[in-house]
């Protein structure tokens, strides 16, 4: 047994997070905080990238630093979350365009979704400017991302 926290494991494309609430995630009403679902999402796609073999801090020390800020993010709340559940954070990074990755990512208890989130994440300097992601990466996310359509299919 490991006392090191886990960065989750993928299934296919898919990266599982597990997470649990506690009392700090939920709100007077006893159900979890919309913002927490936010913090679930950034550790899910955080972690991703650590099981994919890229870590922010690598990515920053690195001889072309990058860090990543998020562009967009759609969010759908489906069935609320309360304390004591056990959650698993879904992130599938679906493409890479230029410094931009579109990620889709859900949040579920006992395979019932509770919430939805579209992302889009862009790669950026350190001075705070899009930069197109190196490559080593591509590299490592590549093997992760959706496979282009065929033509004619």
């Amino acid at each position: 047994m490991s006392d090191h926290p886990t960065a989750g494991r993928f299934d296919g494309r898919e990266h599982i997070l597990p997470v649990r609430i506690y009392y700090e995630d939920t709100d007077f009403t006893g159900l979890v905080y919309h913002g927490a679902y936010v913090r679930f999402f950034e550790r899910g796609r955080s972690d991703f990238l650590r099981a994919a073999g890229i870590g922010h801090a690598e990515l920053l020390d690195g001889e072309r630093p990058l860090a990543f800020v998020v562009s967009k993010m759609t969010l759908e709340f489906v069935r609320p979350a309360r304390i004591d559940d056990a959650l698993q954070v879904i992130t599938t990074y679906d493409t890479m365009r230029g410094p931009r990755m579109q990620i889709a990512q859900r949040i579920e208890r006992a395979g019932e979704v509770l919430c939805r989130a579209g992302v889009e994440a862009v790669c950026i300097r350190p001075d705070g400017r899009p930069a197109r992601p190196t490559p080593a990466l591509i590299a490592a996310v590549q093997p992760w991302l959706s496979p282009l359509p065929v033509a004619g299919g």
